[in-house]
């Protein structure tokens, strides 16, 4: 999962740099995130039956060898469409390794099942934080086409290695579901649950909040440009960086501790009562950002802080799904809702478009932020008592 990372939190450092080569501007460019954001997501249900019946490690091998081909045809990309195409070859690398890799844990560990996939997924939000310096570095030092070969290689190999250390459990290896939380008793298939309520209004919820999340993942290097902030020095615990430098490794960091930390807050708390205080936080962070961002502290710090609430979608939303309809056909159900995150990524070029015609970020800002608040309203007043009243006709 840290293989993985970069390829979702490194691609704002390649934007800009990619832009000044070719000139193909940044929406055009963005289009590749998306495309990687598809592939990666849509295909993961696909790439989850697979799992479900085949093990693991075949599927995260196959993941293993595209990451690798996906960058490493980034680097010699001299045409959109090569850029696009490389993206998808990405996207479908990355999809099998996270799709397995969340889907494993979740089966592993059902009494802990927000706190194990928190820990999973961490790897993935916090993954990039050891590589954003040595990335940048190179881009400035070697170029981004060498950054793009030199780690799309060395991610890949990893991700083959360790692959073979991965297993799914045999029927009685896993402990007992967990007491705090109510779980499933059965197992749903995915035809059965597209027929459910609460599939798609966790859907619909898992849009809103990515949405907003993805676009700060693939513009944060272009909106501090905007800001004029990106190259400013900051200096926080006795650490001083470029402002840009010091967000997106800070980000990183909050983006990964979410994870297991949410997680496990949920385990104890439930699900739709965590969601409901992390989404509040995420749309109070995205009006403070909009609001105080222009300050290159406030940037990094509030930065810190939009990352920290959106990140723990990636733990929430497989163990709430997972603890509805069952650990059986896990992977392919939490493949079927993590498509969700495929459908917001179509926002990304959509707001470089708004931010084009309206000169700057406040509306794209406004927007997200009433996207996540609308999210928080919704866990803890239509999601809760619908999931209670669907638990209720289970046990009559």
């Amino acid at each position: 999962m840290v293989m993985i990372a970069n390829l979702q939190y490194g691609w704002t450092l390649f934007v800009h740099p990619i832009n000044e080569k070719f000139g193909w501007g940044r929406t055009a460019i963005q289009v590749a995130f998306t495309i990687f954001i598809l592939t990666e997501t849509w295909l993961v249900p696909f790439e989850g039956w697979f799992v479900d019946r085949f093990g693991p490690r075949r599927v995260v091998f196959t993941g293993g060898v595209l990451v690798a081909l996906g960058w490493s045809l980034n680097s010699v990309a001299s045409s959109l469409w090569t850029l696009y195409f490389a993206a998808a070859i990405g996207g479908i690398g990355a999809g099998c390794v996270y799709g397995t890799c969340v889907g494993n844990a979740m089966k592993w560990f059902p009494d802990r099942r927000g706190l194990a996939t928190g820990f999973t997924a961490m790897g993935y939000g916090m993954g990039s934080a050891f590589t954003i310096i040595p990335i940048n570095d190179v881009i400035h030092g070697r170029g981004y086409e060498a950054a793009f070969l030199w780690f799309g290689l060395g991610q890949g190999l990893i991700v083959c290695i360790a692959c073979l250390l991965l297993a799914a459990p045999r029927p009685g290896e896993a402990p007992a579901g967990s007491r705090r939380v109510s779980q499933s008793a059965s197992d749903y298939t995915p035809l059965q649950i597209l027929r459910s309520p609460l599939f798609w209004l966790l859907y619909v919820m898992l849009v809103l909040v990515a949405s907003g999340g993805l676009v700060f993942t693939a513009q944060l290097a272009l909106i501090a440009r905007d800001f004029k902030v990106a190259d400013v020095p900051v200096s926080l615990l006795g650490i001083t960086l470029p402002a840009l430098t010091f967000a997106l490794t800070l980000d990183r960091i909050t983006n990964g501790i979410t994870r297991p930390f949410s997680g496990w807050v949920s385990d104890h708390l439930g699900r739709e009562n965590t969601m409901f205080v992390i989404f509040a936080l995420e749309a109070v962070g995205i009006w403070a950002l909009a609001t105080w961002g222009h300050d290159p502290l406030m940037f990094v710090v509030l930065g810190g802080v939009v990352f920290f609430a959106w990140g723990e979608v990636a733990s929430l939303f497989p163990a709430t799904c997972t603890d509805y309809f069952g650990a059986k056909y896990a992977t392919t159900n939490a493949g079927l809702l993590y498509t969700a995150k495929g459908t917001a990524s179509m926002l990304v070029p959509l707001a470089s478009l708004l931010a084009l015609a309206t000169g700057h970020w406040h509306e794209v800002f406004m927007i997200a932020a009433a996207m996540t608040a609308l999210a928080a309203v919704l866990a803890i007043a239509v999601l809760r008592p619908l999931r209670g009243a669907a638990l209720r006709v289970r046990h009559a």
